[in-house]
């Protein structure tokens, strides 16, 4: 009997990103039967030091994984699916969306203080420092404060999960935010002093969420994969990233959106989509929701959340988002 060579799995060097790879190659194996190598790939967004913003933020993560699989050299990869750019070339396909891990940001400050705790802390003069490479979170951030009657002061940071807790255990920073899905994946969820409600900040598009991508002509590699595909992942974001794209801004854009479907049994009843958009200072946010009812065929559902996806951000467009997309961090 002839034995498949193993997969070849492109991923990041990053540890967040060897970590979840690994855990979408046993999958993999798990339900094919094949062994999955994993490749690291070296992307920009790993080596340069400028902020995200300043770099374009979308795709700088995904290009050589993608140039990677369009060359051969890897037979599929797996991305963090807010660093995916909304617009998906032919040649290549999402052949799966495995089940969303946590989608909310976490906060991870001194002395195990809450966000509201912390801000207390601070005075006009010198306010509390909060860590963050998004201007989504700043954004945020900034307006939760002023709601709280306090001024905060976001500052650009980067580097790996590490790095960017070791800003706060050093003192040079009073708190940091980050993804809880990705301090979940790496075993330091334990860190976290407050999981930020979704109320208070709305996370970015397809946050918590993976993709697995294949070459778009390797048909048989796709059906495969798409065993691991969560039909109830896969409507959530694909209503979450098509209001990223109606509204025309990156993933470094401080655009939030969270999709939350209901569910019967096997198959999402109704969705509610919640969007923001807001200038890095918190000045100002256009925030809205919208709520459907599914379709009960799941093949008219991608079509339906695509729908809903574009209709709230017609609306946050008629509001005057477009107005604060324009803005980035410095």
């Amino acid at each position: 009997m002839r034995t498949e060579r193993p997969l070849k799995l492109g991923t990041r060097r990053s540890a967040l990103a060897m970590a979840q790879s690994g855990q979408v190659a046993r999958e993999i194996t798990r339900l094919t039967g094949r062994d999955v190598e994993l490749v690291e790939i070296t992307t920009y967004g790993d080596v340069s030091r400028e902020q995200l913003a300043q770099i374009g933020g979308t795709g700088v993560f995904v290009s050589a994984l993608r140039d990677a699989l369009l060359a051969g050299d890897i037979d599929l990869a797996v991305h963090s699916l807010k660093d995916l750019p909304t617009d998906q070339p032919a040649e290549l396909t999402i052949a799966a969306v495995p089940p969303r891990v946590d989608p909310r940001d976490a906060l991870i400050a001194r002395d195990g203080l809450t966000f509201e705790q912390l801000t207390a802390a601070g005075t006009d003069a010198a306010p509390v420092r909060i860590g963050t490479g998004s201007p989504r979170r700043m954004s945020q951030l900034n307006a939760w404060a002023r709601t709280l009657g306090h001024r905060i002061e976001t500052v650009p940071i980067r580097g790996n999960v590490d790095t960017r807790i070791g800003f706060v255990r050093s003192g040079e920073l009073d708190a940091v935010v980050l993804a809880a899905a990705g301090l979940t994946r790496v075993g330091r969820l334990d860190e976290v002093t407050e999981l930020i409600d979704s109320d208070a900040v709305l996370p970015a598009p397809g946050q918590g969420a993976l993709a697995v991508e294949c070459v778009t002509s390797d048909a048989p590699l796709a059906t495969r994969l798409a065993g691991l595909d969560d039909p109830f992942t896969r409507v959530a974001v694909t209503a979450e990233r098509t209001l990223l794209a109606a509204l025309e801004a990156g993933c470094s854009a401080p655009v939030g959106a969270l999709a939350d479907p209901q569910a019967d049994g096997e198959a999402v009843t109704e969705m509610r989509l919640r969007g923001v958009v807001g200038t890095i200072d918190g000045s100002t946010l256009v925030q809205l929701s919208t709520t459907g009812h599914a379709p009960a065929s799941a093949v008219e559902q991608t079509a339906w959340a695509t729908r809903l996806g574009r209709e709230l951000a017609d609306a946050m467009l008629a509001k005057g988002a477009a107005g604060l997309m324009g803005e980035r961090a410095h």
